[in-house]
């Protein structure tokens, strides 16, 4: 059964960075697709980035596109999500996933979720 655990996360100030953390375990040929979504107040989960085990092409959502930056460890088992010059709007609650449907922007292909990490960040 696959397993995500993150870490990271934490209260910074706009223009700051912070740095997401996302092991798995349970698995030796699992899911393809590994994606970070965000959940800010009041609204609905939303695509942040994904990226594959095999090709570790990244992909980003256009409103962190040259901020957030997608990346995976395959002998760690571990995605990471680095977040450069943090926005109040980037305010959330992160979820990593894991799936079988590369580069899927909808929440519904992805099978498992961490328990989510939350990102503040203050004006």
């Amino acid at each position: 059964q696959v397993q995500l655990a993150e870490s990271g996360g934490g209260l910074v100030q706009a223009g700051g960075s912070l740095s997401l953390s996302c092991a798995a375990s349970g698995f030796t040929f699992g899911p393809s697709a590994m994606g970070w979504f965000r959940q800010g107040p009041g609204k609905e989960r939303e695509f942040v980035a994904a990226i594959t085990w095999s090709s570790g092409i990244p992909v980003a959502t256009d409103s962190v596109k040259g901020r957030f930056t997608i990346s995976r460890d395959n002998a760690r088992k571990t995605v990471y999500l680095q977040m450069n010059n943090l926005k109040p709007e980037d305010t959330a609650v992160y979820y990593c996933a894991a799936g079988r449907v590369p580069y899927s922007r909808s929440p519904g292909h992805y099978d498992t979720w961490g328990q989510g990490t939350q990102v503040t960040v203050s004006s």
